[in-house]
């Protein structure tokens, strides 16, 4: 009978573990103590605060394969003080039954790439959620051309991390890196045997220290619905909202629109349209 650790309750470890180390006693009413060899609680203090036995606990935050009800996962949680994304992610590493999401999409229908030539003042594009590009209309096109041309990655998250730092767009990094970075994992959770989601992350851990130390934090979070700035050469810094609506006919792909946030964006990108060839990209900076 094989011993081996699965891939999910190894993410559940490291799960906790992470989560268990930002929360000082002191938010909890424990006293601090002097000789403590870890940051956050002890696995003792989890255990005793979600009233489970430290035994039980410690097992699984090794990744041993036990049973575990959705109300001991309901304790844990509070104790951790995890929020509603957290919360799911810890469901599905547990492997406690949740209504699962269909399969990856890896096209969209005819449908849909009809609504994305529809939309044309506003950059839109269709995604799953492994960020792949399945399709985006000519204002995308026109604001992100490295990652839609045909021979572009057409993968969101590689374009970000493992783009040169000389052709780089993103202006506030800083704050939508880690949020989708938080997001990815959250959806990778139910992809922990895909070998395209291990393909990916093994790249971009490979290829990117930035997304490595922000795939070692194991935050997961909804995905980002903050304001993103952009730099196009030929008009300077474009910002836009973002507005995301799940696409049901293709499982787990979504339709994204990025609206201006101010009249200079909005200004900007009729002129980025009105002129669909200007240059992208500015290397002498």
């Amino acid at each position: 009978m094989s011993t081996a650790i699965s891939p999910r309750r190894t993410e559940l470890a490291s799960f906790l573990r992470s989560r268990r180390d930002r929360i000082s006693p002191i938010e909890v009413g424990m006293a601090p103590g002097l000789r403590r060899k870890t940051p956050g609680l002890r696995r003792e203090e989890v255990a005793q605060l979600a009233g489970v036995s430290v035994t039980w606990y410690t097992w699984l935050e090794q990744g041993r394969p036990i049973n575990v009800s959705a109300q001991i996962l309901d304790a844990i949680a509070r104790t951790l003080r995890l929020d509603s994304a957290e919360r799911t992610h810890l469901y599905r590493l547990a492997e406690v039954p949740i209504p699962e999401a269909a399969a990856r999409a890896d096209a969209i229908t005819p449908t849909v790439a009809s609504i994305l030539d529809a939309i044309t003042g506003f950059p839109a594009a269709a995604l799953n959620s492994r960020w792949d590009l399945l399709g985006c209309n000519a204002a995308a096109a026109a604001v992100w051309p490295r990652l839609t041309a045909p021979e572009g990655s057409r993968n969101v998250l590689w374009e970000l991390f493992v783009t040169p730092e000389c052709c780089r767009c993103f202006v506030n990094r800083d704050i939508g890196l880690p949020h989708m970075v938080a997001s990815f994992r959250a959806d990778f959770a139910q992809h922990l045997d895909d070998p395209a989601w291990i393909d990916l992350t093994r790249g971009l851990t490979a290829a990117s220290p930035e997304f490595t130390r922000l795939w070692a934090n194991h935050d997961v979070a909804a995905p980002p619905t903050q304001t993103m700035t952009y730099r196009h050469a030929a008009v300077g810094e474009l910002s836009f909202s973002l507005t995301r609506m799940d696409l049901t006919a293709t499982p787990e792909t979504f339709l994204t629109v990025w609206t201006p946030v101010d009249e200079v964006s909005r200004h900007r990108m009729d002129w980025l349209l009105a002129h669909p060839h200007a240059p992208a990209l500015d290397h002498t900076h």
